[in-house]
């Protein structure tokens, strides 16, 4: 059991790491796109705007 607790940590502390907002911007684009594919709605372009939009308010914060 201890085996799987410490990989389950470890995908936890890779993915999520030091900042939770990451991976959440990361989530959102990716349902969003996924989203856009299953209507039928061509959605090449948006992840990379999500997470530019991202990128962009990251440098407001510091």
């Amino acid at each position: 059991m201890k085996y799987i607790t410490a990989f389950l940590l470890f995908w936890y502390d890779f993915i999520i790491g030091d900042d939770w907002r990451n991976a959440a911007a990361t989530l959102i684009a990716i349902v969003l796109t996924v989203g856009a594919l299953a209507a039928g709605l061509p959605a090449f372009w948006i992840f990379p705007v999500v997470i530019g939009l991202y990128l962009v308010s990251l440098l407001k914060t510091t």
